[in-house]
């Protein structure tokens, strides 16, 4: 399955525990930010996504499924996507 993280939070699931448990079955992350309760998509770091825990997650535990950033909030996609990219940086760091 894809699974998208964003759209997973703000169905008000925990992308975390359901990676623990069905890694094997993922074949791939969407990665944005949004709130909980259906809520809109933010810039990352300002909604209920746990991006960071995700990508800890799977560094951790060696899962080898790719995670893509989806852009889908207002702004330059060219300076909010760069964003994104040093938001993973630091997470894995």
């Amino acid at each position: 399955m894809n699974l998208d993280i964003g759209h997973f939070t703000a169905a008000n699931f925990d992308a975390v525990a359901y990676i623990k448990e069905h890694h094997d079955r993922i074949t791939n992350l969407h990665l944005k930010d949004r709130k909980k309760d259906q809520g809109d998509n933010v810039p990352w770091g300002q909604g209920d996504t746990p991006i960071k825990e995700v990508l800890q997650l799977l560094k951790r535990n060696r899962y080898k499924i790719p995670a893509n950033i989806e852009f889908e909030y207002a702004g330059d996609p060219i300076v909010e996507v760069a964003k994104c990219v040093e938001y993973c940086k630091q997470a894995l760091a």
